[in-house]
């Protein structure tokens, strides 16, 4: 069985910027459609959002990428072996670190 990774919608897959609207999802990202294809090949897919899961179905669809997509949650599965998500931070077993990275943090596109 393929392992399970867990991608995150807005700011990986489209091209958010933090300007959240609710019912306008931003459009695909460069690059994304071939990053879910060969991701496919080796992972099941899951798409997490806090948008509506009709919503990011819709655009998923649109954008000819459910192909490659398990299931749209806006929960982390619990099983995932990778979370990818344009807010996250890797943990590595320091704390001093994590704390200075958490003070440094900002999303990509706002670097």
């Amino acid at each position: 069985m393929k392992k399970l990774i867990c991608i995150d919608l807005d700011g990986v897959l489209n091209t958010y910027c933090g300007n959240y609207e609710e019912n306008e999802i931003p459009s695909l990202r460069e690059g994304a459609f071939e990053f879910l294809a060969n991701l496919s090949k080796e992972y099941r897919i899951v798409i997490f959002t806090t948008r509506s899961r009709n919503s990011a179905k819709n655009w998923l669809v649109r954008n000819n990428l459910m192909q490659f997509i398990t299931d749209v949650t806006d929960v982390k599965p619990r099983f995932a072996s990778i979370i990818l998500d344009d807010r996250a931070l890797n943990f590595d077993g320091n704390f001093n670190k994590a704390y200075e990275k958490i003070l440094k943090f900002k999303p990509h596109w706002k670097s």
